[in-house]
């Protein structure tokens, strides 16, 4: 099926497969390349650290022993490493190497001058500065022997680090609402410290060959001589250039090929040619309700969790007057916040994609209705327990059993790796139910293009889930951190994304609101786009994590382009508008469209210019672990997965629910859209963006080290504005995320009283 000179619309070019695999295998081959090059761009674990007056400092073994502390009493949960973690503590590389590098200008106040630091006049503390500067960006690290020699007076300069430490985690007022006493051990406290010490060194420690560190000058602390470097600055400026430049090719294509897009001109209007499979409901379909049952739930949970890791961030140190976090500290409610995120939108778009499966082919095969229940029962299994497991682990109550069956530890991705097996186990049995589900229709060339494209994109997500088996607690952290984003960006941002256009397609085709070839084109349109500038673009999280200024200036360039594809889905938002309006045979759809419209206004919202704003390297060296990385988070994952998520429930929900009872349904759900919108709206604009340019705007003024620590998230404005996110999380909680629990669970109700549109459940 090729294009034809008369009429290049009619047909489907060969072009767009090729363009495809082009862009495919070049983003893969040059984004592979880039993580590879971690191995050996990774900053070096000497085998000693010592001072040349005092011996012995720590070893590699402490360093490695020291990151397994992080991960199993869940710190990344609570504080940063070069800016990756969580922001209720302080970033513990920056304020180690703050910490360290005060010492010596103490030390040195003190001989040359006779008077502490803070006395020194101007000009003597530039001249004690500079020094203490050129200290810290002389690498002592000896490759051959594998001895890193620190400047004299290291030694007292780190048992001031794990005094200091020791006292953070006694306090949760001081620590953002860790369990008191939280760690005590002081063999762990050591090696803890250890850990820090190494990283803040790679921070500071010029990179040999070069003229900045190992993590490009990050942290901002001009203490120890870290600015941002001319790379940081240049790729930020071409930045812009590639962005303006795709844009405007994109446009262009769009206003030659005006077939192009949901808006096409063979784009049809609202017909009644719904696909026969629509008519009637299979018990599979029936089966997959309880999905979005629990996705509702567990959408509730999170929210409330999310209130209160909310609340630890303006008062830390009691909920009030009750000390929670003797029961529930931040870090885990931080990790269980995380999990159920991803839990809630995972758990929305098994159940639909199993009821769309079931809707292309008409029909179930056999035996698929149990084995979708014994999914749903493996689902809740892997949730509770690994819930449960990491709030063992964090007390650690596990062992040495935390890393298998509590939570491993890294951001993101905190579940056990027994649970994690269980999980990817669990994405697999569900693709092939897909497919066994979607064979008949796969046999009809007319839907043959769409079931092929929704098998990929769900084959792909337990695949491109392998790279979280690729580490474990003991892997250097540059390395982590390399697949750890394979899996955060690539398996969220861009095969999810895949595999919402691909539903999208198949939803709008179904209803009659666009012709075959248009739902197919947008599909290959949109996966050429994302994953042009997505796969490549994933390199923006490793500017400061130990990789090279090659990696900085392609994670620069390639992520501006993944804003492209966003600047289009405000056509698309449009079009989805007209369609609610009139008599349209899909206006009973009207609520779908709407948490469609949504999608589209918070992917180029909270992606597009909140994503841009922080992807700049420049911006990012200053914001990277404030506010401002929040305030994207929720716009993109709430704004975009979640409403998507909760569009597919109302879907489902019309397509199951009789006439009688829908209208009580839809009420709950319409005052559910605008609470979730306008509360998320509201934590935005109330608390995290205003937040987030204060806290940017402390680091331009104190330094990184000063911006995450108490010195300014404990001031007065900064609690107020913290305080100001309450009523934005009221609103999304009770206005949002209850209204859509009450009309799931009134469907669930009505469905098992047989109030559906056509034979009662059995």
């Amino acid at each position: 099926m090729y294009a034809t000179k008369t009429n290049p619309a009619a047909t489907l070019s060969a072009w767009w497969p090729r363009s495809l695999a082009i862009v495919m295998i070049f983003g893969f081959s040059v984004l592979l390349l880039i993580s590879l090059s971690a191995y050996r761009n990774a900053p070096p674990i000497p085998v000693q650290a010592v001072d040349p007056s005092d011996g012995v400092i720590f070893t590699d073994n402490d360093v490695s022993a020291g990151q397994q502390i992080l991960l199993k009493y869940g710190l990344m949960d609570n504080g940063t490493i070069w800016g990756h973690g969580g922001l209720l503590g302080p970033d513990f590389s920056a304020e180690t190497l703050h910490g360290l590098a005060l010492y010596h200008a103490e030390q040195l106040a003190q001989t040359r001058f006779q008077v502490a630091y803070s006395e020194l006049a101007d000009p003597e503390q530039a001249s004690v500065d500079a020094l203490v500067a050129a200290a810290f960006k002389a690498n002592g690290y000896d490759p051959t022997t594998g001895i890193l020699t620190l400047p004299p007076a290291s030694q007292a300069a780190f048992f001031t680090q794990v005094a200091a430490w020791t006292a953070y985690f006694a306090d949760p007022a001081v620590n953002g609402g860790l369990t008191r006493d939280a760690i005590t051990d002081a063999t762990e406290l050591r090696q803890l410290t250890a850990f820090f010490s190494w990283a803040a060194w790679a921070a500071a420690a010029q990179r040999p060959g070069t003229s900045h560190s190992y993590t490009n000058n990050f942290p901002y602390d001009p203490l120890v001589g870290n600015h941002p470097t001319g790379g940081a600055v240049l790729w930020s400026a071409l930045s812009l250039v590639f962005l303006l430049a795709g844009i405007a090719i994109v446009l262009l294509a769009f206003g030659k090929f005006d077939y192009l897009g949901w808006h096409g001109s063979d784009t049809p209007p609202a017909v009644s040619n719904v696909m026969p499979s629509m008519a009637t409901l299979t018990p599979a379909q029936t089966a997959t309700f309880k999905f979005m049952v629990i996705a509702g739930l567990l959408l509730l949970a999170q929210t409330l969790i999310g209130g209160g890791l909310a609340h630890y961030r303006a008062d830390p140190g009691s909920f009030y007057g009750i000390d929670l976090s003797t029961l529930l500290p931040s870090n885990l409610l931080r990790t269980w916040h995380l999990q159920l995120a991803i839990f809630w939108v995972a758990t929305a778009y098994v159940g639909g994609a199993l009821f769309v499966a079931a809707a292309l082919s008409g029909s179930d095969p056999k035996g698929q209705r149990p084995l979708i229940n014994a999914l749903f029962w493996a689902l809740i299994v892997v949730v509770v327990g690994s819930l449960l497991g990491q709030w063992f682990g964090i007390k650690d109550l596990l062992g040495g059993l935390w890393y298998w069956f509590g939570s491993q530890g890294w951001e993101y991705l905190e579940i056990g790796r027994f649970w994690q097996m269980l999980l990817v186990a669990g994405l697999v049995f569900w693709a092939w139910l897909l497919w066994r589900a979607t064979q008949p229709a796969r046999a009809n060339p007319e839907r043959r293009p769409f079931v092929n494209f929704f098998l990929i994109a769900a084959f792909a997500i337990p695949f491109f889930y392998l790279p979280a088996f690729f580490f474990g607690s003991t892997t250097h952290f540059s390395v982590v951190d390399v697949w750890r984003f394979w899996l955060i960006h690539l398996w969220v941002e861009g095969f999810f994304e895949f595999f919402v256009t691909v539903i999208v397609a198949i939803i709008l085709y179904q209803l009659g609101l666009v012709r075959r070839l248009t739902a197919i084109r947008v599909i290959y349109l949109d996966a050429i786009l994302y994953f042009g500038g997505g796969l490549i673009g994933t390199a923006h999280h490793w500017y400061f994590s130990g990789q090279s200024e090659l990696t900085m200036a392609l994670g620069a360039t390639f992520s501006a382009l993944e804003v492209v594809p966003l600047t289009l889905l405000t056509l698309d938002a449009w079009d989805f508008y007209r369609v609610t309006r009139g008599d349209s045979p899909v206006y009973r759809h009207r609520l779908t469209f709407y948490f469609l419209m949504a999608v589209g206004f918070w992917n180029f919202t909270g992606a597009g210019i909140f994503g841009f704003l922080i992807n700049m390297p420049i911006v990012s060296y200053f914001e990277v672990g404030t506010l401002l990385t929040i305030n994207h988070g929720h716009a993109a994952f709430v704004g975009v997965f979640g409403m998507l998520a909760v569009g597919l429930m109302a879907y489902m929900l019309r397509e199951v629910m009789s006439d009688a009872v829908w209208p009580v349904v839809e009420k709950s759900l319409m005052v559910g859209f605008w609470g979730l919108n306008s509360g998320l709206a509201l934590m935005i604009l109330l608390s995290l963006f205003p937040g987030g340019v204060m806290q940017l705007w402390d680091v331009l003024q104190n330094g990184y080290w000063h911006a995450r620590s108490l010195n300014y998230t404990a001031t007065p404005l900064a609690r107020f504005i913290e305080w100001m996110r309450v009523w934005g999380d009221l609103v999304f909680i009770f206005f949002g995320a209850l209204p859509i629990v009450i009309g799931l669970l009134w469907s669930y109700r009505a469905l098992l009283r047989g109030q559906t549109r056509n034979v009662p459940i059995k």
